[in-house]
Formats: C-alpha cells, sequence, structure tokens
C-alpha cells in the first residue's frame, strides 16, 4: 500500500522537490497528491505520473483542504507563509506530520505542545536560507565543540543571484526569487549584530552603506549587507557567548551602493500608494521624488539630487532601468513606490528561458582550541540547470523532500515544532544533498576577529 504524500502549493520552487518524490515513489511506495489553485501550470510530465494525482484546490475551501490532509500521511506546504497556519491546524486536528521551508511563525510555535503530545513532527525552515544554512552550520559548530573548541565568530551569508554565463547587466543580478523581497529586504526595523562583544545597529537608511566583502574561489568577490536580526538564532545555536554573530545577505560588489540610490529617492517605500498610478509613465514616477523645477530636466534633477555624474557607473545602471523612458506606463493602480519599482525592475530583471541562476553560501566559524585561535571559512555554489529547474528550487526544495521522506521513514523522530539543528536531522541530508552536488568547501583561514575590508565598522 502507498504512503500518501500531500503537497500544497506548486510555484516556482518546487520543481525538484516534486521529481525527488516521482523519482523514488515507486521504490518508496509513494503516492503525491498535488492541491493547486492552478493545476494546469503544472508540468505535463509530473500530472501524468502513475502515482500522482492532481487537484484543483483554493486553500480557503475547508472543506477540500481538510478531505487532502486527512487523507495523506504527511503534508508538505509550499503556501505562502500566512497560509501555513490553516494547514497546521488541520495536520493537528487528522495527526498528521508537518514540513515548511517558512520562518516558524508565532502562530505555528503555539501548537508546539499539542504536536509534542501527538507525537507529530512540524518540521519548518528547512529549504534554503533558512534551511541548509543551519544544517550546515550547525554540522561545524558541533564538530567544533566536540573536539573542545570555543566559539568566538559566527557568520553567515547568502544570496540568490544570477549564473556568471547569465551575467550580461550592470546591476550583476536578475530576480531569482519573490522580488518583492528584494525590494523592501531591510524595511521594518534596525538591522542588529553583534561585533567583537558589542552590539552594532544599522538603520535602513544607512543598511545599503554598510557592507562586507568575500571572495569565493573561482567566483570572485561578492558583498554583504545585514539582514534585520542576526542574534535571531544565538540560543538555538548555543552562540549565547560569542563575540561576533552577524548574518547577511549576499550580492555582486556595487549592487549595495547602487540599491542605495533607490532607498534615498524614496522608491522603496512601501508605506503609502501614489493616485492614479496606473498610465503613468516610468519619467512622472521618477519625477516624483525629485524638486521641482521650470528649467532643469528630470535627468539633470536626479543627478544633483544624488550627487553623481553622467561618467559615473550609477548612471549607467539607472538609464538601464528605463526610469527615464516617458513611452512606458506603469498598469498598476494605486500602488506604493514599492510595488512600482518592482514592477519596473522586473521589465529588465525576470530570468530568460536560457538563462541560468546562482545560489552562494558563505559561512564564517572563529574559535579558540587549546589556547589558539583559528577560522573556518566554508561556502557552496550552486548553479541552476534551466529557467524552471533553478538553483533556488534545488536549494529549497530537495531538502524539504528529504525531511519528508526521512519523517515518514522514521528516520527523524523527535516531535514539536522544530527547526532543522540537531545531528537526527541534518547528518543524513547534507550526506544525501552531496549526491546532487550541493555541498560546502572548507578552508582553514587566519582567525582575524573581524573583515579588515569590510566597511561594518
Amino acid at each position: 500500500m502507498s504512503r500518501k504524500i500531500l503537497v500544497l502549493g506548486a510555484g516556482k520552487s518546487t520543481s525538484y522537490l516534486l521529481d525527488y518524490f516521482l523519482e523514488k515513489s515507486s521504490s518508496e511506495k509513494l503516492h503525491l497528491t498535488i492541491g493547486d489553485l492552478n493545476p494546469k501550470n503544472i508540468p505535463n510530465h509530473i500530472s501524468s505520473h502513475p502515482n500522482c494525482d492532481v487537484i484543483a484546490l483554493d486553500i480557503f475551501d475547508d472543506d477540500g483542504r481538510e478531505k487532502l490532509v486527512a487523507a495523506a500521511a504527511i503534508v508538505v506546504s509550499m503556501l505562502p507563509p500566512r497560509l501555513h497556519i490553516k494547514v497546521a491546524n488541520d495536520c493537528i486536528h487528522y495527526k498528521k506530520h508537518l514540513v515548511t521551508a517558512s520562518y516558524i511563525s508565532d502562530e505555528i510555535m503555539q501548537l508546539d505542545i499539542k504536536a509534542k503530545q501527538l507525537g507529530l513532527v512540524f518540521m519548518n525552515e528547512i529549504g534554503l536560507d533558512p534551511g541548509i544554512d543551519h544544517m550546515s552550520a550547525m554540522e561545524v559548530l558541533d564538530r567544533i565543540r566536540s573536539e573542545g573548541g570555543k566559539l568566538l565568530l559566527f557568520e553567515s551569508f547568502t544570496g540568490g543571484l544570477v549564473a556568471p554565463e547569465s551575467d550580461n547587466n550592470l546591476w550583476n543580478y536578475k530576480f531569482t526569487w519573490n522580488p518583492r523581497n528584494v525590494v523592501v529586504a531591510g524595511q521594518g526595523g534596525t538591522a542588529k549584530f553583534i561585533q567583537e562583544g558589542t552590539y552594532k545597529y544599522i538603520p535602513y537608511h544607512k543598511l545599503f552603506r554598510r557592507t562586507e566583502f568575500l571572495d569565493v574561489e573561482h567566483y570572485g568577490k561578492f558583498e554583504a549587507y545585514a539582514n534585520r536580526d542576526s542574534l535571531k538564532y544565538r540560543e538555538a545555536y548555543g552562540l549565547e557567548n560569542v563575540l561576533t554573530l552577524y548574518r547577511g545577505t549576499m550580492r555582486r560588489i556595487g549592487f549595495s551602493k547602487a540599491w542605495n540610490m533607490f532607498v534615498q529617492l524614496g522608491m522603496t517605500d512601501d508605506s503609502y500608494t501614489i493616485e492614479n498610478s496606473k498610465g503613468m509613465s516610468y519619467r512622472d514616477f521618477t519625477n516624483l521624488f525629485l524638486p521641482y523645477s521650470p528649467t532643469d530636466s528630470v535627468e539633470l534633477k536626479l543627478r544633483h539630487y544624488l550627487k553623481i555624474e553622467q561618467d559615473d557607473i550609477m548612471w549607467g545602471k539607472l538609464l538601464e532601468l528605463n526610469i527615464f523612458d516617458a513611452t512606458i506606463t506603469i498598469s498598476l493602480p494605486e500602488a506604493t513606490p514599492a510595488q512600482i519599482l518592482q514592477e519596473i525592475l522586473e521589465a529588465s530583471w525576470t530570468l530568460e528561458s536560457d538563462e541560468k541562476d546562482m545560489i552562494v553560501m558563505y559561512h564564517k566559524f572563529g574559535y579558540e582550541l587549546n589556547g589558539e585561535k583559528k577560522q573556518i571559512d566554508a561556502n557552496m555554489v550552486v548553479i541552476g540547470e534551466s529557467q524552471t529547474h533553478t538553483a533556488m528550487a534545488k536549494t529549497v526544495g530537495l531538502p524539504v523532500a528529504m525531511a519528508t521522506l526521512n519523517i515518514l521513514n522514521k528516520k527523524i523522530t523527535a516531535p514539536g515544532v522544530q527547526i532543522p539543528i540537531s545531528k537526527e536531522v541534518y547528518e543524513p541530508i547534507l550526506a544525501e544533498l552531496k549526491e546532487y552536488d550541493i555541498h560546502f568547501k572548507e578552508y582553514q583561514v587566519p582567525y582575524l576577529g573581524y573583515n579588515p575590508d569590510s566597511i561594518l565598522n
């Protein structure tokens, strides 16, 4: 008798996830049911597979959703994070395990006691970031501790980028994940971290001008800006006494300085709407944020406002996005500046059918062992195969799929709402990910305590 896996949501990040389940469906006796609002978008090789059923499902259809959950052995929710709680409550009611790639919400966390009482595994944050970052970090942290080392520094960075062979714009960037998350990154709070024992804070308007630089062998230089809360996992990782704790987002050198132009103009603001935005030209939108002048052009006003010259690479980056074009118009009615900026950027930064993405992850571990300070740097690079089988989909979907199967096969048994930081979870998944060429290279480097090339200080 086959074991039923229910996958709710079949968006961009699920290509490898679905392939993994179906490739193992015969040997592992699996039957896959996919519930999605737009089943026609699911590729034919998936929907026509004998061990797969595809069902049109509106997640707000309580009866339809509950019937699918009740019939499953385990549920994988790839829905938008705000919708996980509906599925999680169903899983409690029908006593089903749950797997998601999303951050644990307060609502989900409140189900921890019930999940433990029922012996249910509610595995969250098991994608890329969060996910592979947790597992790969804990593997090294646990190893250092087992050798008697005392942790002094931990830094972790992740970037969803464009592959070198598809890197063909001045920004060295294209959207490989949710564009909205890129546009509003860093908003809603001050970035906080610890550096050499001192708490540091970066307000949003300064975030993109304080970056750290990283070198990745064969792939060159990158920069990283701080995530909003680097201290979120201090307790979970056992790093309460560490001197430096910093998590950031990776981009190619120069991206942050250029992105800061939008921040200073106010184009990333998502707190108000622009009246009559639909039909407004890109040029008129840009002019909204500039001083009035009866004589100066929009271009001249912007250069004066941002203090950039016509031969500056920053100017070239702006021209490349057509933001001064008077013929291209905005399609969104009553939109926020951030929503409009997203539409403008998507016109230039969307991967073409023959283009590939790239994931880069970089960890630094500083520690003291036998009176000597040491440092391990570790990095991972994954290149996508195609527009559908992206590096992002691979690194998000495969850990989710592997965790799901390990729970089914009782290799992961500890109940409750959790993230993948125990050896029971991360050891087998990291080992299996290597079979898919997802692995880290480690380097022993001199311990510096901080990066002297950084402008974080």
